[in-house]
């Protein structure tokens, strides 16, 4: 495997989080509440901590095509509204029955049930509200991407197939069309929206931009599968071992710990090829795969 950068790496993360923390602060800073209850439950379950990983991806792969930080800043702010909304909806009772979100309590807990279902609404709408305002030439296009990649045909469809799957016997096939929706189709709009900042939709770079995306979309879902069984609460900021007490169908549960693993680097090397098209721009991108499935071990 080739060494992440480590150094180059953290200062993109850095950078990225610093500019999509100032980006979603702002949503909430100097502005009247409607209702306070509300707007603090929103802020508990998108500013309380997380990786903001999206958020890099558009980042990187806009900067990898030549886009300005300035100008990914509202796609990069929609898509973790978007991933926190999910994640809010996600941890309720009704679904994932989560306790613990960023190592914090997750919101139906900290606040009720009702009020989580509203903030990830809320959080939802927020996202469509702060790219629309942005008014980039290519906005439809935008709009598009996050919309299909959040709804009916991407993350809703791979929650409700995740749900579907509890307790029953599927194979590898199964498991990677339920993942490539639930968790890869927001990761390939990030890639997707740093990218269409960029450039037209016609450009072929966005097709190398896609096929990295694919393999580390799923690269990423199945190394928190390895996470979910290896690692512990305090580490991963969420509950360990949640995956096998739901009896949640997952890739080491299929391929066993060492071959899920060993799928995981290969997914990661599909996605460094892709990248060759784009030569040197798109190191940290392919740095970033690397670190993907290196974190919290």
């Amino acid at each position: 495997m080739v060494a992440v950068h480590a150094t180059t790496l953290d200062a993109h993360r850095q950078a990225s989080s610093a500019r999509v923390e100032a980006t979603l602060t702002a949503l909430f800073d100097d502005r009247p509440a409607a209702s306070p209850r509300l707007e603090a439950a929103m802020r508990h379950g998108l500013l309380v901590g997380g990786k903001r990983l999206r958020p890099m991806l558009v980042y990187l792969a806009g900067q990898a095509l030549g886009a300005e930080a300035r100008a990914l800043d509202a796609p990069a702010a929609a898509v973790e509204l978007i991933h926190a909304y999910s994640l809010i909806h996600d941890d309720l009772p009704a679904m994932d029955d989560d306790d613990l979100r960023r190592g914090q309590p997750t919101v139906h807990r900290a606040f009720d049930d009702a009020t989580a279902i509203l903030a990830g609404d809320a959080l939802q709408a927020l996202a469509f509200e702060v790219i629309a305002a942005d008014r980039h030439p290519r906005l439809g296009a935008l709009i598009r991407t996050l919309a299909s990649a959040a709804g009916r045909d991407g993350m809703v469809a791979g929650q409700a197939l995740d749900m579907a799957a509890m307790g029953q016997s599927i194979d590898t096939a199964v498991l990677e069309t339920m993942h490539a929706h639930k968790t890869g189709a927001l990761i390939q709009a990030s890639v997707r929206l740093g990218g269409l900042t960029a450039v037209s939709e016609d450009d072929p770079r966005l097709e190398a931009l896609e096929r990295y995306a694919l393999a580390i979309g799923l690269a990423f879902q199945v190394h928190d599968d390895v996470l979910d069984v290896t690692g512990d609460s305090a580490t991963l900021g969420k509950t360990a071992g949640a995956d096998a007490a739901r009896a949640k169908p997952t890739y080491p549960g299929l391929l066993g710990l060492d071959g899920a693993r060993h799928k995981a680097r290969a997914l990661i090397e599909d996605a460094v090829a892709a990248l060759a098209p784009l030569g040197e721009r798109a190191a940290p991108l392919a740095d970033l795969a690397h670190y993907i499935i290196e974190r919290d071990h």
